[in-house]
Order: structure tokens, then sequence, then C-alpha cells
């Protein structure tokens, strides 16, 4: 759920980028192992990253996540 914003974007353009990044998290997550969190960007307003690319993530990157999306891949049988 959006939750804080530090950009100054319109609303409508604001909940287009936060959905835009919610749809690549759902999607990324269904082939991971990994959570997938969504961050504020001033730049593009919201980004997806994925926990494998950075192991835990930083207190930088931490304090900027707004929603976050469970890896679905499991070894568990």
């Amino acid at each position: 759920m959006h939750t804080c914003s530090q950009h100054s974007f319109r609303p409508d353009a604001d909940q287009t980028a936060f959905i835009a990044a919610m749809d690549t998290a759902n999607a990324r997550a269904q082939h991971s192992y990994f959570t997938q969190y969504i961050l504020t960007d001033v730049e593009a307003g919201y980004v997806t990253i994925d926990e494998g690319d950075y192991g835990a993530l930083p207190d930088r990157l931490m304090a900027r996540v707004v929603d976050a999306v469970p890896g679905q891949f499991s070894d568990e049988f």
C-alpha cells in the first residue's frame, strides 16, 4: 500500500507509477526466491528492486520502501 511520497508528482501520475512498479514486482516475484521491493524514486516516482540483487537492503534503500511482494519460488515440496 502506498504510504509515503518524497516527490511532487501529480496524484494521477504518482498512482500510475506506483501501479506500474507493483505490476513489475508481482511479475518478478513469480520467478524469484527473493522479495521484490517497491521504493520511492525522485525521477521515476517508484521503482522495483529485487532483494537478491542487494542482499540485505542498505538503510538508505530501506527508508524508501513503500511495499513488498514476497518471492514465489520455494525449494520446499
